[in-house]
C-alpha cells in the first residue's frame, strides 16, 4: 500500500485536511500535501512514528508492501432471537484484516438460531458497523427496548419487520408509534460472520 492511499483513507475517514495532519504530525502543509499527492512516498524515524500514532497503527509495514492484522474488541453477545438483555461484556479482542479494521467497528457473539439460514450460527462472531440507520433488506443489531438482537430488517407499510433467518423463529413487526415508544433502534449493520468449528 502506497502512503498517498493511507493518508486518503486517513482523510476519508476523519474529515481531516493536509492542515490538520501536517499540524497533529508537527510536519509542514507542503509536506503532508506532498504525502497525499504521492510526490513523497517515504517518512522516516520520529515523523514515520507520530504519523503512525495519528492514524491509529503503525504503518511501516504497509510502506514495505507487507501485510498487517489489528484487533477489534468483542464487546459483547447478541441474540439470534429474543429476550438477550443488552449490556456491554467486553469478551476479549479478535485478530483482523485492515481491510476488515475498515469495514467494521467491534464484533458481537451471537448466541442462538435465528439466523442460522443467513449464515450466521450459535456462538459465530459478527462484525458490526456502528450506525443508527440500515437499509431494508440488510442484517443488523437491534435495540428493543433493554433487549439486543440479530435480524434482518425490512421497511415496508409504515412497519419495521425484524426478520429470522430460521423458519422456526417469528419475526416481529413494529410500527411508527411502537418504534419510538419501546423503543426500537438500530445499533449497527452485520458487514460480516466467522464462524470457528
Amino acid at each position: 500500500m502506497e502512503l498517498k492511499e493511507i493518508i486518503r483513507d486517513y482523510k476519508n475517514k476523519t474529515g481531516m485536511n493536509d492542515s490538520d495532519i501536517a499540524r497533529r504530525v508537527g510536519v509542514t502543509r507542503s509536506t503532508a500535501s506532498r504525502w497525499s499527492s504521492g510526490k513523497v512516498r517515504h517518512v522516516s524515524g520520529e515523523t514515520l512514528s507520530r504519523l503512525s500514532e495519528l492514524i491509529g497503527y503503525n504503518i511501516e509495514p504497509l510502506l514495505k508492501g507487507m501485510d498487517i492484522t489489528m484487533k477489534i474488541p468483542v464487546l459483547g453477545y447478541v441474540k439470534a432471537g429474543y429476550n438477550l438483555f443488552a449490556e456491554e461484556n467486553w469478551l476479549g479482542e479478535e485478530e483482523v484484516s485492515l481491510a476488515e479494521k475498515k469495514t467494521g467497528d467491534f464484533f458481537l457473539q451471537v448466541t442462538g438460531d435465528s439466523m442460522n439460514g443467513a449464515g450466521i450460527l450459535d456462538g459465530s462472531l459478527v462484525l458490526v458497523r456502528q450506525s443508527d440507520t440500515i437499509d431494508s433488506g440488510k442484517i443488523g443489531v437491534v435495540l428493543i427496548g433493554d433487549e439486543v438482537t440479530v435480524k434482518r430488517v425490512i421497511y415496508k407499510n409504515g412497519m419495521m419487520i425484524l426478520e429470522a433467518a430460521n423458519p422456526e423463529v417469528e419475526n416481529r413487526y413494529f410500527t411508527a408509534k411502537e418504534i419510538r415508544s419501546v423503543p426500537v433502534r438500530i445499533l449497527g449493520r452485520v458487514v460480516s460472520c466467522k464462524t470457528y468449528f
